[in-house]
């Protein structure tokens, strides 16, 4: 057999085609080089038949036209930090990596803009921003390695999109192939424009299935002047989520509003050295930035709301020193999960945040129902609360549990009025539950859409959106 074709299906005309568009150092085709490009942080594998190292957009155009000719599935890949599984190759097909399109192509301060290839990661656009005093408001904890193509591919936001919007509020616009190897330009250079159909936040969540996005530009924010940092401890999850209801209802929005459950919190106490309160039932970690003359007041304001019934304490950090001790809580919370489940299954979902007491305590149920330990902490401002199933794929028994447990969180987060995913997306995690939140209409318009930016169905072939019934 030869380990360059017949091992991946892929004929060997088609490989020299591949290597005559990209030329030298763009192509790998070895088993082992493959290997590397078949997997994301969803743990999920598959051996993609070929790897391309596109370094412009003109060479991703070319790859998208000749898989699309040959009716060869391709796969568009950042840095694999997706939990979903939407960089997962299917078998044999030619995975698209992105990370040498790495141009932060210009900086317009004047315009509050920023140009960068999908390559780049979300880290290397905030320093570019900040040297201009500026932010691009998505800040996900992978962000020293996630790429910003891999955010705006599953929709990637984190914390600071209470106040200042997801990944789809602070784009402007994209370069993108579509899956026929067409050239397509979305957006304006304004933050107004109605002209035609809004074809960038189409794209954005699209998980690479509808186009390959090769350049965007996104919508800077100043930076703040100063920021406050507060801990709120509370008896329970109800009296935790009524204060969050408080807090979203008064003027001042927090920047960052987080919280940790009694499940999470104890798991701290257990594997780390971070002060908590015997009593802990919940934990919000609360942040405000604004002017430097108003933040106290802003501050206080936020604190007054914090508090109330079931409260346990509101604590602002004086310095620097007692902003990385209060928030050592939340930082020592993914080491601690780590140690207990290195496997967990980890769900995003989101519910109103009026209905989140009602989803914690669900989940609670549905932990002794099956068995299946349950921890849960996340974006509280926006509802957004990520279900760390803390079980082992490796256990059949456990697994056995931890699948009907899982289809039962769904339907929990649907009843409550949630969705499925607020930002890790869907990929083929996700896909099989889908029709549960879709209506009928809904996905079969989605299936024209996807035809016809795709009419091959060569994009990211099995993700998204389960089978068309058509």
């Amino acid at each position: 057999m030869n380990e360059h074709t017949a091992a991946n299906d892929l004929s060997p005309a088609f490989i020299s085609e591949l290597q005559r568009r990209l030329g030298a150092g763009t192509l790998l085709t070895t088993r082992a080089d493959r290997w590397a490009y078949g997997y994301d942080n969803s743990r999920r594998h598959a051996l993609p038949g070929a790897v391309v190292l596109p370094e412009s957009h003109e060479q991703v155009g070319a790859v998208v036209g000749l898989c699309h000719d040959a009716g060869v599935p391709l796969v568009a890949r950042g840095r694999g930090t997706g939990t979903a599984g939407a960089s997962v190759p299917v078998a044999g097909a030619v995975v698209l990596g992105l990370e040498r399109l790495r141009r932060i192509v210009r900086v317009d301060p004047a315009n509050r803009l920023l140009v960068a290839e999908p390559g780049v990661t979300n880290q290397e656009v905030q320093q570019a921003a900040a040297a201009h005093g500026f932010f691009w408001a998505p800040d996900p904890t992978s962000n020293a390695v996630c790429t910003i193509g891999g955010n705006l591919a599953c929709g990637a936001a984190g914390p600071r999109a209470v106040k200042y919007g997801t990944v789809r509020e602070n784009v402007l616009g994209l370069r993108a192939v579509t899956g026929s190897g067409e050239t397509l330009r979305t957006g304006v250079l304004t933050t107004k424009g109605v002209v035609g159909y809004d074809l960038t936040r189409l794209l954005i969540g699209s998980e690479g299935t509808l186009a390959v996005i090769t350049e965007a530009t996104l919508k800077l924010t100043p930076l703040p002047e100063a920021k406050a940092t507060l801990r709120a401890v509370y008896a329970d999850m109800d009296a935790a989520a009524r204060a969050v209801t408080r807090i979203m209802a008064q003027p001042v929005t927090p920047c960052a509003l987080e919280f940790i459950d009694a499940t999470a919190i104890e798991m701290v106490r257990r594997y780390s050295q971070a002060e908590l309160p015997t009593d802990a039932g919940a934990l919000l970690m609360i942040e405000v930035d604004g002017s430097r003359a108003c933040l106290d007041a802003m501050a206080a304001a936020v604190a007054d709301a914090a508090r109330g019934d079931g409260c346990l304490d509101v604590r602002t950090a004086r310095d620097a020193a007692e902003v990385a001790r209060l928030w050592e809580t939340r930082k020592a919370l993914s080491p601690a999960l780590r140690n207990v489940a290195p496997k967990k299954i980890n769900e995003d979902v989101a519910v109103p945040v009026s209905r989140m007491p009602e989803l914690i305590n669900g989940l609670a149920a549905l932990s002794a129902q099956y068995g299946v330990t349950i921890v849960n902490f996340g974006h509280a401002g926006n509802g957004n609360i990520h279900v760390n199933l803390l079980v082992d794929p490796d256990d059949a028994q456990q697994m056995e549990r931890a699948e009907p447990c899982l289809s039962d969180v769904f339907d929990l987060v649907l009843r409550l009025g949630g969705t499925l995913s607020g930002e890790h997306g869907i990929g083929s995690e996700k896909r099989d539950y889908v029709a549960r939140e879709l209506d009928p209409i809904a996905l079969r318009l989605m299936h024209a859409i996807k035809a016809q930016f795709d009419p091959k169905g060569i994009l990211n072939p099995g993700k998204k959106l389960p089978p068309s019934e058509d």
